[in-house]
């Protein structure tokens, strides 16, 4: 018996659980590496912290998209 065959519920659901880790995994690291960045170089607080929600802002498109993307393709 497939172990996906086992799984009992919205798999949509279960995709978006998936989906979600990839962003959330790739904002701990912008902010992460954003305050390593400011305390460095704390002169370019403003430039960094502009570039920190940049890329905040696309990896949570990201999630945006894997939560769209699971029920456009479900049909429902």
């Amino acid at each position: 018996m497939s172990t996906l065959a086992a799984v009992s519920g919205d798999l949509g659901s279960i995709a978006y659980g998936l989906a979600a880790i990839g962003p959330g995994i790739g904002v701990g690291i912008i902010f992460g590496q954003g305050v390593q960045a400011i305390a460095r170089q704390p002169e370019l607080t403003n430039v960094i912290r502009t570039n920190m929600l940049l890329g905040f802002a696309l990896t949570e498109a990201l999630a945006l998209i894997g939560f769209v993307v699971p029920f456009v393709h479900s049909g429902g």
